[in-house]
């Protein structure tokens, strides 16, 4: 079964925030961010500061984690990366609530 959700064109950084729990973990090209503010940060600077836009490629669970792969574009320093990106977002979700956030950029 699959799932279509439609996404605003512009989404704030208090409501991508609002999507975690209070001691969410996020890692994010080798970092890690942990907790409310960390996390706000992150969010503030390198996704709507950037501009970050994701385009969903794939999305399936597995045993109970969810992956999403999408093609990443924005505002960021492209020095290095190929012309289309694709990071893998590993999801675990309780209580409605993104409690870890892994992204991967994985290799062929």
């Amino acid at each position: 079964m699959s799932t279509t959700v439609q996404l605003p064109g512009v989404i704030d950084t208090q409501a991508i925030v609002a999507t975690f729990a209070d001691d969410a973990l996020v890692n994010d090209n080798h970092r890690e961010f942990s907790g409310t503010d960390q996390i706000r940060a992150w969010v503030a600077a390198e996704l709507v500061g950037d501009h970050v836009t994701i385009a969903p490629v794939q999305a399936f669970d597995h045993h109970g984690m969810t992956i999403v792969r999408g093609r990443y574009d924005g505002d960021y320093d492209k020095a290095g990366l190929p012309d289309e990106l694709i990071l893998t977002n590993y999801f675990t979700v309780e209580h409605d609530r993104i409690v870890s956030l892994f992204v991967i950029r994985n290799r062929d």
